[in-house]
């Protein structure tokens, strides 16, 4: 945003703020900006005063966009302006679809390298296989040109039904050939990914709630259960929320016919209330939810609908902490406001969304340094409640409200798991290299003889560290965190999600909880 600008921004902030306001009353049936509004006439004429009269030569599509953001910033952190450019990109996010070729890809050296096909995509069909580079699409070169990552998808995208023709140089063979790719839908994971853990134990990782969840959920759940699973460890870490009706429906797999999940409110006091069905396909299981500091809005109804009604054991620290729904609007130009239109309310009748005013804002942006500063990340009794916010579950159980989901066990955040960006980074480069080196090889690997047997002589590692020895010294403890993160990325690689997580998860202290809990119920 240019400051020179910002009385501009201001002003047009203050007429569409009288506007909405007008809309949004209840005390104007006329449509928002209709041809008779007489803020409508207001803010076309001081467009015209300064496209014709301003001193200097200003976009004034730009100066309205920034009086839209100056304006939403003055409402909640979560009702946001989305600019026509980036809505297609939101829109597939929350959908869980795009339409495309179905690669994941990276920039290697000056190629762009094929590192997974998604499964049921496009590309898969054709042949196209991990470690593949795409040098030509159609007419256009890709290779030698250090293509900024977020430039690749318009190369690859299009509208469904349409054909990409792709030039492929294949390292394992040596080989270049052409092949004829149609494009089509192409669906973003919701399931990160499911396995069994144990005889009876069952885990589900959910990495958001769009369009696809449910089903993808409900086909995992299916699965686990056609595989003898008893208890249920559902990860919400990490999990940013979506849409509430999407939580709503995986609630209820859990909870008895009638039982409230979520209530909201809007600004006129209207409450609408949402009830467990008779439908549920795990009712009667043993559940284990697991929540972070970054498990927000969505995932936070989940968690609060099944603490509130005794359901499962919530593990983990304190969720985000937010409480709004958001509504989409489209504002005819291809732009687009998710404007803030109720609260949520857990079924004992707690808000957690957590302080937002004016003097609070910092705090609420920096809400993980300060988590870290006041110890809460560490040690439950760090974690701040109002006792006028307490609340009773049906069972008696305390429950608290006014920031956040606060877990029924608590596990402190592991810190020698802890990666730097350096390392993070030359660790996914390492990995890839070194499978794309030696793909033919590494390929008969399966994953449990993987898990089980590779790089016991730590090879692998003393190449890395030997790889980064002019650039950072790790200390022992960084070392075994570094190899444990080295070999869960190769698997990546390799085995995809399923390969890094059964790694990662071996030492994951939330699932040695579970495991701890699970003991104890024999």
């Amino acid at each position: 945003m240019n400051k020179n600008n910002l009385p501009i921004y201001f002003s047009l902030a203050v007429i569409l703020g009288i506007i909405i306001g007008v809309f949004f009353s209840g005390n104007n049936n006329s449509s928002l900006l209709s041809k008779k509004s007489v803020q409508e006439q207001k803010i076309k004429k001081l467009i015209n005063f300064i496209e014709q009269e301003y001193v200097d030569n200003v976009n004034t599509e730009d100066l309205l966009d920034g009086a839209i953001e100056e304006m939403l910033g003055k409402l909640d952190p979560h009702s946001v302006y989305i600019p026509k450019e980036n809505l297609q990109a939101v829109t597939e996010n929350m959908q869980g679809n795009f339409i495309g070729i179905g690669v994941q890809f990276r920039m290697i050296n000056d190629s762009i390298t094929v590192v997974q096909t998604i499964k049921g995509g496009p590309s898969i069909k054709v042949g196209i296989k991990a470690g593949d580079r795409i040098l030509i699409a159609n007419n256009d070169t890709l290779y030698g040109k250090r293509i900024p990552n977020n430039a690749v998808p318009k190369y690859l995208k299009g509208k469904p039904e349409t054909q990409v023709k792709l030039q492929i140089y294949r390292k394992t063979t040596d080989s270049l050939f052409t092949v004829n790719v149609t494009r089509d839908k192409v669906n973003i994971k919701s399931v990160e990914l499911f396995y069994m853990m144990s005889g009876s134990l069952g885990y589900i990782k959910l990495d958001r709630f769009a369009r696809n969840t449910y089903s993808e959920f409900k086909s995992a759940l299916a699965s686990l259960i056609n595989n003898g699973m008893t208890d249920l460890v559902l990860d919400l870490r990490e999990n940013g929320g979506g849409f509430i009706d999407i939580a709503n429906q995986i609630i209820d797999e859990f909870l008895e016919n009638k039982k409230l999940m979520v209530f909201t409110k809007n600004n006129k006091g209207t409450i609408e209330k949402y009830f467990a069905t008779s439908t549920g396909s795990f009712e009667k299981g043993g559940l284990y939810v697991l929540i972070d500091e970054n498990s927000a809005s969505a995932s936070e109804i989940v968690a609060g609908a099944l603490q509130d009604n005794d359901k499962g054991t919530i593990i983990g620290r304190r969720s985000f902490g937010k409480g709004l729904v958001q509504v989409e609007m489209d504002l005819g130009d291809g732009s687009a406001v998710r404007l803030t239109t109720a609260r949520y309310y857990t079924p004992t009748g707690r808000s957690i969304q957590k302080p937002y005013g004016k003097k609070a804002i910092n705090d609420y942006y920096n809400d993980y340094e300060n988590r870290i500063e006041n110890g809460e990340l560490l040690n439950r009794d760090s974690i701040k409640v109002i006792d006028s916010l307490k609340y009773k579950t049906p069972k008696g159980k305390i429950v608290y409200g006014g920031g956040g989901i606060i877990p029924d066990v608590f596990v402190a955040i592991d810190t020698t798991a802890y990666l730097s960006g350096f390392y993070f980074n030359s660790l996914n480069d390492f990995a890839f290299d070194y499978v794309d080196a030696s793909r033919k090889k590494l390929e008969k690997w399966t994953l449990d003889n993987f898990i089980k047997n590779f790089d016991k002589e730590n090879s692998v590692l003393k190449t890395y560290l030997k790889s980064i020895k002019d650039k950072a010294k790790p200390s022992l403890k960084t070392q075994k965190s570094i190899e444990k993160y080295l070999i869960a990325s190769i698997a990546n690689v390799l085995f995809g999600d399923l390969g890094f997580y059964k790694i990662i998860h071996q030492e994951d202290k939330m699932l040695q909880k579970v495991l701890e809990l699970e003991t104890k119920k024999e």
